[in-house]
C-alpha cells in the first residue's frame, strides 16, 4: 500500500481496486450480472476498509501457541460486533420501546356495537337489513331484465331457498308440511320412472301400468281436498272448543275473583276489578247486575289491574333515625291529645286541618294552627313549653301546666319528702348548702342538687303512661328530674329516645347533646351504684347505651372518665392523709368507684401497652392496693373486688402486678389460722404492715362448731354494703381469695420469678390449720398446693443458667509462609471433592453470566438513553424553527411598522408639523 496520509492511502487504493479512475472508453459486453458486479465492489471496499483500519480487528495473543488448534475468540471484530448489537437492538429493543405506551387491541366495528343506546335485537335487526341491502345491490345471476322474476305469480326475491323444504320427521304435523308435492309422486314424477325394472307390481304379481299424465294429477288434486277437508274439520273442532270455553268463563272468573277467606265479612274487592263486577263476600245476597260475559270485555279490564312494584331499597342510617324520630313525636302527640281528653282522629292531617283556617295578614294569632310549622322541620320540638302548648292547638296556660305535668313535673312533687333519700344516695352525709366543706374532706363523684324547685302538679298516679318525647339533658339534675318518676325497667326506653330524638343526622346540634348525654349517663350509673340501695340490673341495662356513645364519641368520654378517676385519686389523697389506719378515711373505693372500675375494663381495651383511660386505672387501682390499710372485711372485699378487676385486665397481657398477689397472700393470712405469730415468721419477703395487727385480728375465722357456714360463691355486693362482719362473710371472702390465687398462679406460670413469687405462698398455704375450716376449703386448699407446687416444679425444670454468649474460637495468628507444590492453574482450580468442585464451577458461571447480564443491561440503558436524546433533538429543534418563524414574522411587521412610522413622520416635517 503507498505511503502517505490515510486520504492518498485510501484514494490509491481504490484506484488500484479500479472502483476509481478513468474508465475504458470503449463500450464493452456486460457479461456479468449487475448483482455480481456489485458484490464484488462491497468485497472489495470491505477488504480496503480493513486494511486501512487496523483497530477494527482485535486479536488475543496466545500464551502457548500449539499448532493445529482451532480456538474461538481469538480474533474479534468489535466495530462490527457493536454495529451488529445496534441494529439488532433498533430491531428489537426499540421496537418495544416505542410501542410501550401503545394500546393494542381489536376494534369492533360491527353495526351498532358502539352504541350504548341501542338494545340488541335492534342492533341484529340493523345488521339483517344491511346485510340483505349489500345482497340485493349486486346478484350474481342478472338476467339484465328489469321485470321482477316471479314463480307461480311470487316474487323470487321473496322466497327463502330453505322455506318449507320438508327437512321434518315423519311423524310431523300434516298442517306444517301444507303446500307440499306427496313424497311419492315427487318419487314418480320429477326424474322417476326411468328405471323399467323398478315398477311396482300389482297384487298378481305382475308389473303396474305406468299411469297416464292425467290420471296423476287426477290424484294430486283428490289428495289436496283430502288434506283441504281434513284441515277444515279439525279447525271446526278448535274453535268448538274454544267456544265451549268462552261460554264456562263465568264460573272460572268466580274463581279467580273469590275474596280472601280471611277476610270474610269485609267489603274488599280485589285489586282491577270494578265494584260492580266483584264476587260480593260469603254470608252477604248478591247484588244484581249487569252480567256481560263479552271476553274481550274482561281482558280490556284486566289491562287496569295494578302491576307489581319494586321492594323498597335499603333505607339509610340517616333515614331511619328520622322515621323513628317521627314516628316518637306524633306518639307523643295521640298521647297528649288522650291526656286532654281531646278526641283522636285517624290521620294526623285531618286533625291538624279541622276547625283551623291559614294565616293572613290580620291575624292576632288567636286561633292560628301552627302545629305544622313546628313538627315538620328536623329540630322540631321535643319537649319545650312553647312548642308544646302550640301542638296542642290553644296557648292556655292550662295546655302548658299539663304539658308540664306530662313531662315531668310529677317528678318534682315529693321532692320534700325525699330529700333525706337522695342525700343517703348521692354518698355524703352533709350538705354542700349547710356547711362548709373541710379541707381534706371525702369529694363524691356525683354533686346532685339536694333541694329542688317545688311547682305544683297533680298527684301522681299508679298507671302513667310513659312519654314518647324527652328534652336532651344537658345535666345530671335534669337527667334526673326526667326519670324521677319513671320505672327502672323503663329508664334504658328513655335512654332510647332521647338518642333516636337527637340523632346526629338530625341536626346540627345533636353532636354535641349526645356527648353531654354520654357523661350525663356516666354520673347517673355513679348515682345509682351509690348505697344504701344500689340498683345493678339498671346499670346492667343502661351499659349497652354507655358503650354505644362512648364508641361514637371516645374523646370526649375518655375526658369524663379521666376527670372520675382524678377526683377518686384526690380522695385516695384526703384519706391517707387523714390517717391509713383510720377506720373513718375513705382509702378503699366504694361501690361507685368500683362501678366506674368495672365499666372502664367492659368499655375500653386493657391490653394496650398505653391508654388514655386504662393506663391511670391500672395506675389508680395499684395505688389502692399498695396504699390501703386493712381495717374491716370491708376493704378486704374492696381489695378483692380489685384484684379481679386486675386479673380481668390483664388476662391477655399477662402484665406482673405484684401488688395483687401481694393483696391476696395478706387477706390469707387475716381470714385462715394459721400458725404464725409476727412478720419475722412469715416466709418470704413481701410487706405485711396489717399483720396481727387490733383491727385485723377480728377478721380472723373462728368456727365454734362445723356446718355453721356453707361454702358458696361471693357477693362482693353483699360484702361492701354489710356494716358487721359475719363468719359466713368470712369463709365467702376466704374461698374467692383462694380461686383467685389459682388463677394468678395460672397466668403467672410463664414469669421468669414464678419460683421466688410463689414459694413464699406455697408455704403459707400449707401451714394453714385446715381443720378449723370447712370441708370445701380444705378440699381446695389442697388442690391449690398441689397446683401451685407442679407451676413451681415445671418452672425449676424450665429454667437454666446464666451463662457466658459462646463465640467461635480465635485462633493464634500464624505467620508461617504458604507453599504451593505448582503452578498449574488447571491444577490449582481442581478439587478433590466433586461435590464442592461443581458447586464451585456453578458459581462461576453465575458470576459470568451475572457479569454479561450486568454488561448487556447497561448497553440498553445507554441505548435508550441516545434513543431520548435523539427525539429530544428534534423537539428542540422544531421548536427553535418554530420560534424563529414566529420571530421572523414578528421582525417582519415590526419594521414594517417602523417604515410606518417613518413615512408618517417625514409628512408631518413637510406639513410644518413636528
Amino acid at each position: 500500500m503507498a505511503k502517505g496520509s490515510q486520504l492518498s492511502q485510501l484514494k490509491s487504493a481504490l484506484a488500484h481496486a479500479g472502483i476509481t479512475g478513468n474508465q475504458q472508453g470503449k463500450k464493452r459486453k456486460r457479461t456479468i450480472s449487475v448483482d455480481k458486479d456489485k458484490e464484488k465492489k462491497a468485497a472489495k471496499l470491505d477488504e480496503i476498509h480493513r486494511k486501512l483500519n487496523p483497530f477494527d480487528v482485535k486479536v488475543t495473543k496466545l500464551k502457548h501457541d500449539v499448532g493445529g488448534r482451532k480456538i474461538k475468540g481469538v480474533v474479534g471484530k468489535p466495530a462490527q460486533a457493536k454495529q451488529a448489537g445496534l441494529e439488532q437492538r433498533k430491531r428489537t429493543l426499540l421496537k418495544e420501546y416505542e410501542e410501550k405506551d401503545r394500546a393494542g387491541g381489536i376494534v369492533d366495528r360491527r353495526f351498532g356495537e358502539n352504541d350504548p343506546t341501542m338494545s340488541l335485537e335492534e342492533r341484529m335487526l340493523e345488521r339483517f337489513t344491511k346485510e340483505r341491502q349489500r345482497a340485493s345491490k349486486g346478484s350474481a345471476f342478472n338476467l339484465e331484465d328489469d321485470d321482477e322474476l316471479t314463480h307461480y305469480g311470487q316474487s323470487l326475491s321473496k322466497l327463502d331457498d330453505f322455506d318449507n323444504v320438508g327437512l321434518g320427521l315423519e311423524d310431523d304435523d300434516e298442517e306444517e308440511r301444507a303446500g307440499q308435492i306427496d313424497g311419492d309422486i315427487v318419487r314418480q314424477t320429477h326424474f322417476g320412472g326411468f328405471d323399467d325394472d323398478n315398477h311396482d307390481e300389482d297384487d298378481n304379481g305382475e308389473p303396474a301400468r305406468k299411469k297416464s299424465k292425467a290420471e296423476v294429477m287426477a290424484e294430486v288434486m283428490a289428495k289436496s281436498k283430502e288434506h283441504k277437508l281434513r284441515r277444515q274439520i279439525e279447525r271446526e273442532q278448535e274453535d268448538n272448543v274454544r267456544h265451549e270455553l268462552d261460554m264456562d268463563f263465568d264460573s272460572l272468573r268466580d274463581l279467580i275473583y273469590a275474596p280472601d277467606p280471611s277476610s270474610t265479612g269485609s267489603n274488599s274487592v280485589p285489586l282491577g276489578v270494578r265494584p260492580d263486577t266483584a264476587v260480593p263476600p260469603i254470608g252477604l245476597p248478591s247484588i244484581p247486575g249487569p252480567q256481560d260475559n263479552d271476553y274481550d270485555q274482561r281482558v280490556r279490564e284486566l289491562a287496569f289491574d295494578k302491576r307489581s312494584k319494586p321492594k323498597d331499597r335499603t333505607k339509610t342510617e340517616e333515614e331511619l333515625a328520622l322515621e323513628e324520630k317521627e314516628a316518637l313525636e306524633k306518639a307523643e302527640r295521640r298521647r297528649r291529645k288522650r291526656m286532654l281528653g281531646l278526641e283522636e282522629s285517624d290521620s294526623e292531617d285531618d286533625g291538624k286541618s279541622k276547625g283551623k283556617r291559614k294565616r293572613g295578614g290580620d291575624d292576632l294569632e288567636d286561633d292560628f294552627d301552627d302545629d305544622g310549622a313546628d313538627w315538620a322541620g328536623l329540630g322540631a320540638g321535643l319537649g319545650g313549653d312553647a312548642v308544646e302548648g302550640k301542638d296542642l292547638g290553644d296557648g292556655e296556660d292550662e295546655s302548658e301546666d299539663s304539658e308540664e305535668d306530662g313531662e315531668g313535673s310529677d317528678e318534682d312533687e315529693d321532692e320534700d319528702e325525699d330529700d333525706d333519700a337522695d342525700e343517703g344516695e348521692s354518698g355524703s352525709g352533709e350538705s354542700d348548702d349547710d356547711s362548709e366543706v373541710e379541707e381534706g374532706d371525702h369529694e363524691d363523684l356525683v354533686q346532685t342538687m339536694k333541694v329542688l324547685k317545688k311547682k305544683l302538679s297533680k298527684p301522681k298516679s299508679s298507671n302513667k303512661e310513659l312519654p314518647f318525647t324527652f328534652p336532651c339533658p344537658a345535666t345530671h339534675d335534669e337527667f334526673l328530674e326526667i326519670v324521677d318518676d319513671v320505672e327502672d325497667k323503663d329508664v334504658p326506653i328513655v335512654v332510647q329516645r332521647i338518642r333516636a330524638l337527637y340523632h346526629t343526622s338530625l341536626g346540627p346540634d345533636n353532636k354535641f347533646k349526645l356527648q353531654t348525654l354520654a357523661t350525663v349517663l356516666i354520673d347517673h350509673i355513679l348515682y345509682i351504684a351509690s348505697p344504701p340501695a344500689p340498683r345493678f340490673t339498671l346499670l346492667s341495662s343502661l351499659l349497652p347505651h354507655l358503650i354505644a356513645l362512648t364508641r361514637a364519641y371516645p374523646v370526649q368520654s375518655a375526658e369524663h372518665f379521666v376527670q372520675k378517676l382524678s377526683l377518686m385519686n384526690k380522695n385516695l389523697k384526703r384519706g391517707l392523709s387523714r390517717g391509713a389506719l383510720d377506720p373513718q378515711a375513705k382509702t378503699w373505693p366504694g361501690l361507685p368507684e368500683l362501678s366506674l372500675l368495672r365499666i372502664i375494663g367492659s368499655i375500653w381495651s386493657t391490653s394496650d401497652l398505653n391508654h388514655a383511660v386504662v393506663s391511670p386505672t391500672r395506675v389508680l387501682i395499684g395505688a389502692y392496693l399498695g396504699l390501703g390499710r386493712v381495717r374491716s372485711l370491708f376493704d378486704i372485699s374492696s381489695g378483692l373486688f380489685l384484684c379481679t378487676l386486675f386479673l380481668q385486665f390483664e388476662t391477655l397481657s399477662k402484665r406482673f402486678v405484684p401488688e395483687a398477689v401481694n393483696f391476696l397472700v395478706n387477706t390469707v393470712l387475716h381470714l385462715a389460722p394459721h400458725g404464725y405469730k409476727d412478720v419475722a415468721s412469715l416466709p418470704g419477703s413481701f410487706p405485711s404492715p396489717d399483720f396481727q395487727s387490733d383491727l385485723c385480728k377480728p377478721l380472723s375465722l373462728k368456727l365454734k362448731k362445723r356446718g355453721t357456714t356453707i361454702a358458696q360463691k361471693a357477693d362482693l355486693a353483699a360484702l361492701l354494703s354489710s356494716d358487721q362482719p359475719t363468719e359466713q362473710a368470712k369463709t365467702d371472702a376466704l374461698g374467692l381469695t383462694l380461686e383467685l390465687i389459682g388463677k394468678y398462679a395460672e397466668m403467672y406460670k410463664g414469669v421468669d420469678g414464678f419460683i421466688e413469687l410463689y414459694e413464699p405462698i406455697l408455704d403459707i398455704l400449707q401451714n394453714v390449720h385446715k381443720k378449723h375450716l370447712i370441708d370445701a376449703h380444705q378440699i381446695r386448699i389442697d388442690a391449690l398446693c398441689d397446683t401451685v407446687g407442679r407451676f413451681i416444679k415445671f418452672s425449676r425444670q424450665a429454667r437454666r443458667p446464666l451463662l457466658l454468649q459462646a463465640h467461635k474460637p480465635i485462633p493464634i495468628p500464624s505467620y508461617i509462609p504458604k507453599f504451593e507444590t505448582t503452578t498449574s492453574n488447571y491444577l490449582r482450580h481442581q478439587d478433590p471433592d466433586h461435590e464442592r468442585n461443581e458447586a464451585s464451577k456453578l458459581r462461576n458461571q453465575y458470576k459470568q453470566e451475572r457479569k454479561g447480564a450486568i454488561r448487556e443491561l447497561r448497553k440498553d440503558a445507554r441505548f435508550l438513553a441516545g434513543v431520548e436524546q435523539a427525539k429530544q433533538k428534534d423537539k428542540d429543534r422544531a421548536y427553535n424553527d418554530r420560534m424563529k418563524r414566529v420571530f421572523g414574522s414578528l421582525e417582519g411587521e415590526r419594521a414594517e411598522e417602523k417604515a410606518m412610522e417613518r413615512e408618517k413622520a417625514k409628512d408631518k416635517k413637510r406639513s410644518g408639523r413636528k
